[in-house]
């Protein structure tokens, strides 16, 4: 190979060391490869900071809180302010409501059952299907006999009402006069159950019913040593009729009734009219 062939050969490695170092980097955006390092600049090594120290010449103080003052056990009196002091404006309130029709229970009570006699017995059972009944009963006892202080010659038990268990008379005498009346309610589902035990409350005595209350009238200026007869005032206590109420009921019973100087008695079971038809 001659010197004009090597020639040849340079140049061309040369055009090619010129395309990739240089020509292609630029090309593609890259940095030129030159094989030599830069070198780096220094780091820069950040100063410490100065340290700066506060006069402090005192502490802040804490103030305690004030203590809630208990109460005294009075109580006081809370007044009125301008709405105004909260921002209120005082408007006159409208009056609004609705219109309810009220329409009172029916209280009134209806005769279901009646029983009326002079002598004791027991009465045929009565079927009662209200929830709640009541049983109102007056008697009219043999005042002349009480008068008198003599007993009747004899007394006679048969039943009142219907169909019952029937006595046979009993004779007799008797050393103290004293009207007696009482009312067994019997449970006819349970013969063994006494309902309830029913005599006149305070007993029987006329005397008494008439209620004769002595009275002072108002005292008038009179000659000394005059003196005022009270004078007495009828007033009327007579308890009749009684009135028992039984909260029991849609149930069976039967009555025993005992009757001793007793001119008449009568007994009325009554029930709520509103119950009427609903039972």
């Amino acid at each position: 190979m001659d010197k004009k062939d090597i020639a040849y050969v340079i140049s061309a490695l040369a055009i090619i060391l010129v395309i990739a170092v240089v020509i292609k980097p630029l090309a593609t955006g890259q940095p030129i490869n030159t094989g030599i390092s830069l070198a780096q600049p220094p780091t820069s090594i950040p100063a410490t900071p100065e340290v700066v120290y506060a006069n402090i010449t005192s502490l802040p103080t804490t103030t305690p809180p004030t203590p809630v003052p208990t109460w005294n056990g009075k109580a006081s009196s809370v007044g009125f302010v301008n709405p105004a002091t909260y921002g209120i404006t005082p408007t006159q309130p409208t009056l609004s409501g609705t219109n309810i029709t009220y329409t009172a229970p029916n209280t009134s009570m209806t005769t279901y059952a009646t029983i009326s006699g002079e002598y004791s017995g027991t009465t045929q059972v009565i079927s009662i299907p209200f929830p709640y009944w009541e049983l109102r009963y007056t008697i009219d006892p043999a005042t002349s006999i009480m008068a008198s202080g003599s007993p009747p010659p004899s007394t006679q038990i048969t039943p009142t009402y219907g169909e019952g268990i029937a006595y046979s008379g009993i004779q007799g005498s008797y050393s103290v006069v004293n009207p007696v009346f009482t009312i067994q309610v019997m449970d006819a589902g349970d013969p063994n159950r006494i309902v309830r035990l029913i005599t006149p409350p305070g007993g029987i005595n006329p005397a008494l019913w008439a209620g004769i209350t002595p009275t002072v009238p108002t005292v008038t200026p009179r000659p000394k040593y005059a003196t005022i007869a009270p004078t007495p005032t009828l007033i009327n206590t007579d308890p009749r009729p009684w009135t028992e109420k039984f909260f029991e009921g849609q149930r069976s019973y039967y009555f025993i009734i005992t009757s001793q100087y007793i001119n008449s008695y009568k007994i009325e079971i009554r029930v709520p009219t509103r119950y009427i038809g609903q039972y």
